[in-house]
């Protein structure tokens, strides 16, 4: 499964994310004891609903070096993608260690929705939604890929398809 600047459109819904590979589908606060990879990999955060979300005045996200998440809801507004359930596209390179990847990534970020102080900026809109607990967590392994490549290819796609890139995702 190559994915390049050139794949062809994907379907953003769940049996496309699954047909390309996305496996899981696990809620945050299950992500500790889910079976998701160590390897390196991208993943997306999947809203199971159609319904317009509710924005909350204020983030759930952690204050990594003092740092309040927090925006303004209108921007919150302006930044959503309405129809599609998919609301970031993140990767997870294995880091100089080789000790990083999937399974610690995207704990940091569950770590970071539930207050803690945590390195995990990107995709932080979504610790401003009333529902974000239930949003869940889909991942795919790219063992001979580039994750940042990866997920610039579909965030590329995304916006060919939309015209913006998923909500929580604040650059390309």
């Amino acid at each position: 499964m190559a994915v390049t600047s050139t794949l062809p459109t994907m379907h953003w819904d769940r049996s496309g994310l699954e047909a390309e590979g996305f496996r899981g589908f696990a809620p945050f606060s299950a992500l500790p004891n889910a079976r998701v990879p160590v390897g390196a990999g991208v993943y997306v955060v999947y809203r199971d609903s159609d319904e317009p979300p509710h924005f909350l005045e204020a983030s759930s996200g952690g204050h990594f070096k003092g740092k309040d998440p927090t925006v303004p809801v209108p921007l919150l507004q302006s930044a959503w993608v309405s129809g599609v359930r998919v609301l970031n596209v993140g990767k997870a390179a294995l880091g100089s260690s080789g000790r990083r990847g999937l399974y610690k990534r995207l704990n940091e970020y569950r770590r970071f929705g539930v207050g803690e102080p945590v390195a995990h900026w990107g995709g932080r809109y979504i610790w401003q939604m009333s529902d974000s607990q239930a949003l869940l967590v889909a991942w795919r392994e790219t063992p001979v890929q580039e994750p940042r490549l990866v997920e610039q290819a579909y965030i590329a796609d995304f916006v060919r398809q939309y015209g913006k890139r998923p909500f929580a995702n604040l650059t390309d």
